[in-house]
C-alpha cells in the first residue's frame, strides 16, 4: 500500500523519531512511502536516501501556497493513504486533499502525541472533521479526542514503538568523564525539551532534595528549548551548579541513558513518552509522573516508580529509593527492557498503523470510492 506521510517540523523530538521508524518500517515490509518534510529540518537529514523525499515548508498553519504544492504532489503520486504526523501538517494535508478534490482518493490519517484538548478555532475544528482516522499514542489520548467529540470509531490506539534490537548495539556514554562528574557519582538523566510541560523546574527542586540524602547524586538534563535560561538561574538560585549540568541538545541520546543510572521523566502532561520507552529499552529504570500516557508506559513498582504530578518531594522520594537500593533497580531496568520487546517494539507499531491503513482501504473498496 502507497502512504505519504507528512511531518512539517523543523527539530528532532520523539514525534520526528516515530515518523522515521514508521517510513523505514513499512518500506522494509515493501510498501512504497513518501515522507514530505521540512527541507532543513532534522527528519530529512536522517531519512537514509532521497527516493521519495519531497522538501515542504508551510511558513504557517493555514499556508495556501504549500497546501496547493501538496495537492500537485498527491496527484502525481495518487496514494492511498495521507498519513499527517503533526498538527501543522493535519492543516496542511486537510487543505491539500480539498483542494484536490474528488481527483485524490486519498484517506487522511493522523497521528496524536499529545494529550492536549482539540483547539475550539474554526480552522481546528475543520481540519479534524476531515480526518477519517486517529492514530493516538495512547489511550489516555483517545480518551480526550472522544471527550471532545471526535467518535470513537474514527480512534484507534497504537502505542509508539522502539527498535530494541538497534538500542542494544548503542555504545554506552561515559557521563561522568563526559561532563567532569565524580568517578562514583550515582548519575540520573531526563532528556526532554525545555518546555513549560515537560516539567524540569520540579525535577531541579527535587534534586535539592536528592542532594541532601545523597551528596554525591548528580543530574543531567539534555535537550534545548525556551526554558533554558530560566532553568540555569534556578539551578543557580538553588545551589545546585555541581550537581545539575543542562547539557543542551545532544544527538547521541541512546548512549546517554546507556551512562546514566537511573532514568526520569517530569512532565506535567504527556501523550506517552518516547524518552522512557528509550530509556526502558537501555535497560534502565524510571522514575515518572503520572501524566497522561506515562502511567501506560511505566509499571508501577515493576519497571520503575510513578509519583504525582508536579510534586518535586514524590519524585525526590523514589529517585532516592531507587539509588539507594541497586538491586531493586536494577530489577526494574530489566523489567522496563522486557516491556519494551513485547509491548513497544517498532515492529509491532509499524504492524499496527498498517492494520489502520488496510481498514481504510477496505471502507473506500466497499463504498465504492
Amino acid at each position: 500500500m502507497f502512504s505519504v506521510h507528512v511531518d512539517t517540523a523543523r527539530t528532532w523530538r520523539g514525534g520526528q523519531n516515530q515518523v522515521l521508524l514508521t517510513v523505514l518500517g513499512l518500506r522494509a515490509r515493501g510498501h512504497r512511502t513518501g515522507l514530505v518534510a521540512h527541507p532543513h529540518g532534522e527528519l530529512r537529514k536522517r531519512m537514509p536516501g532521497t527516493t521519495d523525499l519531497f522538501p515542504l515548508a508551510p511558513r504557517t498553519e493555514l499556508d495556501l501556497g504549500a497546501a496547493w504544492r501538496l495537492q500537485r504532489l498527491l496527484r502525481r503520486l495518487d496514494p492511498a493513504v495521507v498519513h499527517a504526523h503533526d498538527a501543522h501538517a493535519v492543516a496542511l494535508a486537510a487543505l491539500a486533499l480539498a483542494l484536490g478534490g474528488r481527483s485524490l482518493r486519498a484517506r487522511l490519517v493522523a497521528s496524536r502525541r499529545v494529550d492536549f484538548r482539540v483547539g475550539g478555532n474554526v480552522l481546528s475544528r475543520w481540519k479534524y472533521r476531515q480526518v477519517e482516522r486517529f492514530i493516538c499514542a495512547s489511550a489516555c489520548i483517545r480518551s480526550i479526542l472522544t471527550a471532545d467529540g471526535i467518535p470513537g470509531a474514527r480512534t484507534t490506539v497504537v502505542y509508539e514503538g522502539v527498535d530494541v534490537e538497534k538500542i542494544a548495539a548503542a555504545r554506552a556514554l561515559d557521563v561522568r568523564r563526559e561532563f567532569r562528574l565524580p568517578p562514583r557519582a550515582p548519575v540520573v538523566g531526563n532528556v526532554a525539551a525545555l518546555v513549560p510541560h515537560k516539567g524540569q523546574r520540579h525535577l531541579i527542586d527535587a534534586a535539592a532534595r536528592v542532594v541532601r540524602a545523597i551528596p554525591d547524586a548528580r543530574f543531567l538534563i539534555a535537550g534545548e528549548g525556551e526554558l533554558a535560561a530560566t532553568l540555569r538561574r534556578q539551578v543557580g538560585r538553588l545551589r545546585l551548579d555541581r550537581h545539575v549540568v543542562l547539557t543542551g541538545f545532544r544527538s547521541d541520546v541512546l548512549a546517554l541513558h546507556k551512562g546514566c543510572d537511573l532514568f526520569v521523566m517530569s512532565s506535567t502532561t504527556e501523550g506517552l513518552g518516547t524518552s522512557a520507552l528509550d530509556a526502558m529499552a537501555c535497560g534502565r529504570a524510571v522514575v515518572a509522573t503520572r501524566a497522561g500516557g506515562l502511567a501506560e508506559v511505566v509499571v508501577d513498582g515493576e519497571t520503575g516508580l510513578l509519583v504525582p504530578v508536579a510534586d518535586a518531594a514524590a519524585l525526590a522520594e523514589a529517585i532516592i529509593r531507587l539509588l539507594r537500593d541497586p538491586t531493586f533497580r536494577a530489577r526494574c531496568g530489566r523489567a522496563g527492557l522486557a516491556r519494551a520487546r513485547t509491548t513497544f517494539d517498532a515492529g509491532r507499531m509499524v504492524d499496527e498503523t498498517l492494520a489502520v491503513y488496510a481498514d481504510l482501504d477496505g471502507v473506500r473498496a466497499a463504498s465504492g470510492a
